[in-house]
């Protein structure tokens, strides 16, 4: 779960690194200009590559990656957001990846 406190420095940011990027078609910059303005999720896309966060995990190649966001009121001190609820209920299940017959994994979501 992520928190952002401060959409405005998060659109900036964002912006800041569209505007850096001299490979991007100037009618992309706009369409992601505009996103990013509109979109915390779409800005946080801009700032956190996905392939960054799992490439020093072994076995694991990454395939595919997609966002989703919500907007939605947290109480850490809630009972619903207890974070180790679930894994009681998944003991038995402790692999949620799909392994193909050659062994490799396949894709899931970051």
């Amino acid at each position: 779960m992520l928190e952002v406190d401060d959409p405005q420095r998060l659109s900036a940011a964002a912006l800041d690194r569209i505007g850096a990027d001299e490979s991007m078609p100037d009618d992309e910059r706009a369409h992601a200009r505009s996103a990013v303005r509109e979109d915390e999720a779409e800005a946080l896309a801009y700032l956190v590559e996905p392939f960054d966060l799992v490439k020093e995990v072994p076995g694991i190649e990454l395939a595919q990656a997609s966002w989703t966001s919500e907007v939605i009121d947290y109480d850490p001190d809630a009972v619903e957001w207890g974070l180790d609820e679930d894994d009681e209920d998944d003991e038995d299940d402790e692999d949620d990846s799909e392994v193909g017959v050659e062994g490799e994994v396949g894709a899931g979501r970051v």
